[in-house]
């Protein structure tokens, strides 16, 4: 069975001539526009692009392939923005770009409040992005983007803070900390386990840098797990320490599940933004979010 993206990938990869451009306007990756290329090509058992030395050039079964199926795709994406126009009207679909490390606190908080939402991981800038080519409805992101297409309201604000798990004893080091003596804070931390969701440990870095000025962290990162959701349930069941945002571990620490360690005053909060396009049929569930969203971070 044909995939539908491989013709998509197909047509953006004609169109461009560059298997770069075509991952920047797909919002894939370059790896996966080759692949996909490749599948297509062993599905229909024709080459369809020469490399060149600047980008690629279509093969002639590539011109008769795109002669082919160029008017029934471009039918079928204007039947696909016709049923998300249509979807969005009926019944207020709307399309989130978030954080993979943010979803589980603000992601789960506005499916409480909308019947449809399409929702799309990813950082800042790539979010910025995706709303800027109106690709996405809006993004929640930690920066801030001052352009004219685009509205940015402030949220709220979250804080990097750290986390033990209940097995620890954490009576001697938390005397430490109040006392300020971070060498013998410091030395406690390196000799625990710890989960990361970044092997270059941007968080933990700006930790120490903000707690400890110092540039970087000595302590070794015994897992590494690529979303602080799946990181907290992991330091729930296990042993170890953790630096993650305030808003995701709040509820845990309430419940017990985990242990606050340090919440440092020295450590800056980070501003939430939620980041939309112009659109005035978006003004209202653009209100409704806002209100969501703000109410939870309060």
């Amino acid at each position: 069975m044909v995939n539908l993206e491989w013709y998509r990938t197909f047509k953006s990869v004609y169109k461009n001539g560059n298997f770069s451009n075509a991952a920047k306007e797909l919002f894939i990756s370059q790896p996966a526009v080759s692949q996909q290329i490749a599948m297509l090509e062993a599905h229909v058992g024709y080459k369809l692009f020469n490399r060149k030395s600047k980008g690629v050039e279509p093969t002639e079964y590539a011109k008769l392939l795109n002669n082919l199926i160029i008017e029934a795709l471009d039918r079928l994406e204007n039947v696909e923005n016709g049923f998300r126009d249509k979807a969005f009207n009926a019944n207020k679909l709307v399309s989130v770009g978030i954080s993979k490390h943010l979803f589980s606190c603000f992601g789960n908080q506005l499916i409480s409040k909308f019947d449809f939402i399409d929702f799309f991981y990813g950082e800042n800038d790539e979010l910025f992005s995706l709303v800027d080519a109106k690709k996405i409805d809006f993004a929640i992101v930690t920066k801030q983007y001052d352009t004219f297409d685009t509205i940015q309201k402030e949220l709220g604000k979250i804080k990097q803070i750290m986390i033990a798990s209940n097995d620890l004893d954490i009576t001697d080091v938390k005397k430490e900390i109040k006392n300020d003596n971070l060498i013998a804070v410091e030395n406690w931390l390196n000799q625990q386990k710890w989960y990361n969701y970044d092997a270059r440990i941007p968080h933990v870095k700006l930790f120490w840098l903000y707690v400890f000025d110092k540039k970087r962290p000595t302590l070794v990162s015994n897992y590494i797990i690529p979303s602080e959701s799946d990181l907290i349930q992991a330091l729930i069941k296990n042993s170890g320490l953790a630096i993650v945002w305030d808003v995701n571990i709040k509820s845990y620490i309430k419940e017990k599940k985990v242990q606050l360690l340090w919440n440092s005053p020295k450590m800056p909060t980070t501003k939430v933004f939620l980041l939309s396009r112009k659109n005035e049929a978006l003004n209202n569930v653009l209100e409704e979010v806002i209100e969501e969203l703000r109410l939870f971070l309060k």
